[in-house]
């Protein structure tokens, strides 16, 4: 397996000749895409979305400052 790092994931290339954008977890987050160069394209561009909040985090309210009276 051949890889490269790209805005902070890798490209790597699978068995099947394909190639994968992998994220710091070691997980597949996009592909498969036919070429290296265009792996590569896609990972200087790619985000991943946001993760869900942890279960104590969605269950609290968010801090809320005091109004001020005009």
């Amino acid at each position: 397996m051949s890889a490269r790092n790209a805005n902070g994931y890798s490209v790597s290339q699978g068995k099947d000749g394909q190639w994968w954008i992998i994220n710091y977890h070691g997980e597949q987050v996009a592909g498969p895409l036919p070429t290296k160069a265009m792996a590569v394209e896609v990972a200087a561009v790619f985000q991943d979305e946001r993760e869900a909040p942890a279960a104590k985090e969605r269950e609290s309210a968010p801090a809320r400052s005091p109004r001020r009276k005009k």
